[in-house]
């Protein structure tokens, strides 16, 4: 089997990209290594601290990002960086050819469960000029890379450079990600779905009525029984639908009007659609092609549909949009 960093040097990745990469995945190692000894290392729990979201930080939120921050500092190639724990952008190196974007461990709920969690991460290109947040908000096409590490029974890495999308293993004997899938693809048509159900009330009539179709199998207008899967982790839902297909949303709802969406554009929503649109699938707000977005600021949220082509056509036939083609991929 290939090591990520031979897959990398056969795929003709810029070295500095490769770098970057290998710098991300060998962090992830250490993650891993922290998720895995939770309570026997003290490091679960809360702090007695929020982040920019208004959301309670659990202690290895603030343990994973702290690791992240200090092996990109190190890397010497990154301009700045975005976090979902960061308030603000951090300036990196001057000289950085990248920005990243991460969700440093996402399925905080699940950390004191010992249930999925994972790493999600963006990489852009550094424009020139000064460091700001205007920086980073750059449409998903401008994504070089994007990816997750999966901490679970094994630890797995999800990639794209826009060149297919890859698994790999980390081999616990040797410490090497291994190329274990080199060309992941999703099958165009599923029978799961992934929906917080417990939020039926609060959303829009069309995801309403599609998800309402779904609940009725064989004897509704999809003639066709569906089951339903939910990890309450993005990258443990979004992980089986490429593994096996199936759809993933995260729709719009009203519980909170203020926060009509709950998943992050830069470092969630976007290398999510990346990944899932280089298996052969889409992403979709419902009326608009994730990585098509313009970005506002670095913690926008959006709402989310992604995963099996065939079936996130259905589901945004009832968005009364036509989203049969190909997106525009400039």
């Amino acid at each position: 089997m290939q090591t990520l960093a031979q897959t990398l040097t056969s795929q003709a990745v810029k070295d500095s990209l490769a770098q970057l990469l290998l710098s991300l995945a060998d962090t992830s190692k250490a993650i891993s290594s922290a998720v895995r000894h939770g309570a026997l290392a003290g490091v679960l729990g809360a702090t007695e601290q929020e982040n920019v979201q208004g959301e309670t930080q659990k202690k290895l939120d603030v343990i994973t990002n702290d690791m992240l921050k200090d092996a990109l500092k190190a890397e010497g190639n990154v301009r700045g960086l975005a976090s979902e724990e960061e308030d603000y952008v951090v300036e990196v190196s001057p000289q950085g050819e990248y920005l990243v974007c991460f969700d440093p461990l996402d399925g905080s709920s699940n950390i004191d469960i010992n249930s999925l969690v994972g790493t999600i991460f963006s990489v852009l290109p550094a424009p020139e000029g000064e460091l700001n947040e205007q920086s980073f908000l750059q449409a998903g096409r401008q994504q070089v890379a994007a990816g997750y590490v999966l901490y679970g029974p094994s630890t797995m890495m999800a990639l794209t450079t826009g060149q297919g999308t890859q698994f790999y293993t980390l081999d616990p004997e040797s410490g090497e990600f291994l190329l274990t899938n080199d060309n992941v693809q999703i099958t165009p048509d599923t029978a799961e779905f992934a929906i917080n159900m417990s939020n039926q009330r609060f959303w829009e009539a069309p995801m309403q009525t599609y998800i309402a179709d779904l609940l009725l199998g064989k004897i509704g207008p999809r003639e066709q029984s569906f089951n339903m899967r939910w990890i309450a982790a993005m990258v443990g839902d979004v992980h089986r639908v490429l593994c096996r297909g199936g759809i993933f949303t995260y729709p719009t709802d009203n519980k909170n009007p203020a926060k009509p969406f709950k998943l992050r554009l830069m470092y969630e929503a976007n290398p999510m659609a990346f990944l899932v649109e280089q298996a052969g699938g889409k992403a979709s707000t419902g009326y608009e092609t994730i990585m098509d977005i313009q970005p506002s600021e670095i913690h926008q949220r959006v709402a989310v549909i992604l995963g099996s082509r065939n079936e996130v056509d259905m589901c945004l036939s009832y968005h009364g949009e036509d989203y049969s083609q190909e997106p525009n991929i400039d």
